[in-house]
Formats: C-alpha cells, sequence, structure tokens
C-alpha cells in the first residue's frame, strides 16, 4: 500500500523551492521508499539479533591532548577579530 507524499509540503517545511517536474519526480522516490519500507516491516526478524556495530571495532577513541606551544590564548584568538563582544567573536546572523 503506497501513501502519497506531499512533495510541496515537504519542501516548504525544508525552505526549498521544487518545480512541478521534481516534485513528480520526487513523489515517486519518496512513494517507492515507502514501499520499500512497508516490505521491510513485514519481515519476522524475531530470530535475528540486534546489530549496533558492524566493524567489529572497539574504542577507536583516543584520548584529547593539548599541544601547548600550537594553542593560542584567548587574547591571541581574538586579537585580529573585527567584531568581539566579551570574550567572543561576533558574526553576523545566518538565520533569519
Amino acid at each position: 500500500m503506497s501513501k502519497k507524499v506531499d512533495v510541496n509540503h515537504l519542501a516548504k517545511l525544508s525552505q526549498m523551492t521544487v518545480t512541478s517536474q521534481q516534485a513528480k519526480k520526487l513523489s515517486t522516490g519518496f512513494s517507492e521508499t515507502l514501499k520499500t519500507i512497508s516490505l521491510l516491516q513485514k519481515l519476522d526478524t524475531s530470530k535475528v539479533s540486534s546489530t549496533f556495530q558492524v566493524t567489529g571495532l572497539k574504542n577507536i577513541f583516543r584520548q584529547d591532548k593539548i599541544n601547548q606551544a600550537r594553542t593560542l590564548s584567548q587574547k591571541q584568538a581574538l586579537s585580529n577579530a573585527k567584531k568581539k563582544y566579551k570574550g567572543y567573536f561576533v558574526i553576523p546572523a545566518i538565520f533569519k
């Protein structure tokens, strides 16, 4: 059972401009994806153990080490900043 996907609604939510041709193509793709998910949901996975880590790697994170010779003080870091406020960089807003 396929569900109709409202591409225009999704485009509005993500603030994207979508042409009618793109909307038709995306709607078809979304519908196919939902059909595949529906098929996967019908599979009996009761005898399959959960998989949360597939590479077998363990503890791949390293300890953070601070190289004092390459670290700038706050004053040095802000020395060439065009604008700063209470020890922070000030940049133009990027969201409306």
